[in-house]
């Protein structure tokens, strides 16, 4: 849009000083033309803007004059545009207003923020997935979103873990929640949580619903969380563990608490697992540095895997 492209070459010629036409053309991806028309209106618009001619010419805006962002600290500048996660941004087709509205930002900045802000940006990256793990398949990523900020129900086919593993389900979105790369959708009734690349089909109801005005997705979030390791680590098993052995997560916090020497200098604690063979093969990972005690089913399952190893190898 014409009233867009127009505010596009405002805000270039006050982050970048001096720029041909050629180069705003190449930026906004119009004519020469066209740049020569808008240039024309800004003008007739009363913005004090001015072009050379010549080789080291151009059109540049009257020293002085900017439109500012007032209030904004150093600080506040620089997690601002620490903030922007392009990435993310880009799954929810968001990619290019991001981009447009940081340009927006940094062209009202002062020159002192405008500088700060470019070194963090500069020198901090966010990558939001893990390693050793491809990037989950959301080809509904853009239109969950788009029922989230328009109060739309959907109609999914989804897949999860328990049997049975497909199910219909009729949603009311109320937020998306971006962790260690992998989406999710909140969603009424409820709430519960739904992962978006789990969703075979989807279905956009032209029905509207209202969000609960007091849901706090962010609260909702925590509290998740903290219910999901709950129930994630729902059986036990008590171990000894050689000096200077940590143990990750649930079970090194639990080594912390309850954990208890015996003769040897080794710690002997009960500890929080997800199940006997997440349990088998955490804890074989560590090699002989642990030594599990109970309960019965593990140990001999780990003395079955041992014997076989020593076997094979011996």
């Amino acid at each position: 849009m014409k009233s867009s492209r127009l505010v596009s070459i405002l805000l270039l010629l006050q982050t970048r000083g001096r720029l041909t036409a050629a180069q705003l053309a190449e930026e906004l991806e119009v004519s020469v033309r066209t740049v020569y028309r808008d240039v024309e209106a800004l003008s007739a618009a009363g913005v004090p803007l001015y072009g050379d001619a010549g080789h080291a010419g151009g059109y540049r805006l009257l020293d002085g004059y900017r439109t500012r962002l007032t209030g904004l600290t150093t600080e506040e500048a620089e997690a601002l545009f620490l903030a922007g996660v392009p990435g993310p941004a880009a799954e929810l087709g968001l990619g290019a207003v991001l981009a447009a509205a940081q340009l927006k930002v940094r062209a009202a900045l002062p020159r002192e923020l405008r500088e700060h802000a470019d070194r963090v940006s500069g020198r901090f990256h966010l990558d939001a997935p893990g390693w050793y793990a491809d990037a989950d398949e959301t080809p509904y990523l853009t239109a969950v979103a788009d029922a989230v900020w328009n109060s739309r129900v959907l109609d999914i086919h989804y897949r999860r873990w328990r049997e049975p593993t497909d199910v219909e389900r009729r949603l009311e979105p109320y937020g998306l929640v971006l962790k260690a790369g992998r989406w999710y959708v909140v969603a009424g009734p409820g709430p519960r949580t739904y992962r978006v690349d789990q969703i075979l089909e989807l279905h956009v109801s032209p029905t509207e619903f209202t969000r609960p005005e007091d849901f706090d997705l962010a609260a909702y979030w925590t509290e998740y969380q903290r219910g999901f390791h709950e129930r994630l680590h729902r059986a036990e098993a008590v171990v000894r563990i050689a000096p200077g052995t940590t143990l990750p997560g649930p079970a090194g916090q639990a080594v912390a608490t309850n954990g208890r020497p015996d003769a040897r200098g080794w710690t002997i604690a009960t500890v929080p697992v997800e199940s006997l063979d997440q349990a088998h093969d955490d804890f074989l990972r560590l090699g002989t540095a642990i030594e599990i005690l109970a309960p019965p089913e593990l140990r001999a399952r780990i003395t079955k895997t041992v014997t076989e190893l020593a076997r094979r190898y011996g």
